[in-house]
């Protein structure tokens, strides 16, 4: 019993920081003091997604029970933190608060339908069917940090390619696969723990040098995504060859 509740041990981590990381941006104040903290807060949870499912497989706790607590743990830490991150520190201040409100939901959103779909429909081996939300909320919660240096309006963009690259089909590399051996079981407390070290004395300077890696991971999808644009316009080209060469035969 104890050994099957471990994995979910990692997961309920995940779910408290997400809600931390909230709670840090609601009490941020005009200075965004805290933004960076929560931020980091993001990162750290998708450190432990990362390792709840490994540490479930390697002693063979896997169940039901977790997937679903995994999903419901995702969409808040890596769905509504963020977007709530980036609407407090930059799309609060703008003037067509409608559009603020509907980009910060739209977020979420999607990121509960990608998971939905991900729970539901089997995948492809080694990959994953469009942005895996904890890396689409790593992006969001350590991009709002530049909100000083990009202009809103791109703010508002990123989030929306974002929110669309998660429902996508475009196919992004699974990491998660990688096994974690029983040895090295007694390793994941001294990971988090130094993370968590880390992250609360170099909040700001860690959470951008982790947001290079992640945005290039999500761009991989932009590539994708011209891929299959391609792909449907020469699908479309022959099939409207194939009619232009009907409609002469008939004629």
């Amino acid at each position: 019993m104890i050994k099957h509740s471990i994995p979910s041990l990692f997961t309920v981590g995940n779910l408290f920081l997400g809600i931390i990381a909230i709670i840090l941006a609601f009490n941020s104040g005009a200075d965004n003091k805290n933004a960076e903290l929560a931020a980091i807060m993001v990162i750290v949870a998708m450190l432990l997604d990362g390792l709840d499912g490994r540490v479930a497989r390697a002693l063979n706790a896997q169940s039901e029970f977790g997937k679903e607590l995994d999903s419901l743990s995702d969409v808040i830490s890596f769905g509504v933190a963020p977007a709530f991150i980036m609407y407090v520190v930059a799309f609060q201040t703008l003037e067509a608060s409608a559009l603020a409100w509907i980009v910060t939901a739209i977020f979420p959103i999607c990121g509960a339908l990608r998971l939905a779909r991900f729970n539901v429909v089997t995948g492809m081996p080694g990959y994953f069917i469009g942005l895996p939300i904890p890396a689409a909320g790593s992006v969001l919660s350590t991009l709002a940090l530049f909100h000083n240096e990009i202009p809103i309006p791109v703010l508002l963009v990123c989030t929306v390619i974002l929110s669309g690259l998660m429902v996508s089909t475009v196919k992004y590399p699974n990491f998660k696969k990688v096994g974690l051996p029983k040895t090295a079981l007694w390793l994941t407390p001294v990971i988090v723990a130094a993370a968590v070290t880390l992250a609360v004395i170099y909040p700001g300077m860690l959470s951008k040098l982790i947001f290079i890696p992640l945005v290039l991971y999500a761009l991989y999808g932009l590539n994708g995504l011209k891929k299959n644009a391609r792909r449907l316009f020469r699908r479309r080209k022959r099939a409207n060859g194939d009619e232009q060469s009907k409609s002469e035969n008939h004629g």
